[in-house]
């Protein structure tokens, strides 16, 4: 088992060796994310709206 004092020396020492993401590579990923989560979005709201309409339709014709 090891001290805290070894642990944290062990731990900053591989965080080191992390590569850390740029600036413009944080906000391009973030972009991204954003611009698919919203094209989702649309894309669900238009078979929803299509699902809708068609069960709509479907009922009206035994009502």
């Amino acid at each position: 088992m090891t001290n805290p004092l070894q642990f944290i020396q062990q731990v900053r020492a591989e965080v080191s060796k992390v590569t850390w993401p740029t600036r413009r590579e944080v906000l391009l990923t973030t972009g991204m994310v954003f611009v698919l989560a919203a094209l989702t979005a649309l894309f669900f709201s238009l078979v929803d709206l299509g699902i809708r309409s068609g069960l709509a339709a479907v009922l009206g014709l035994f009502g």
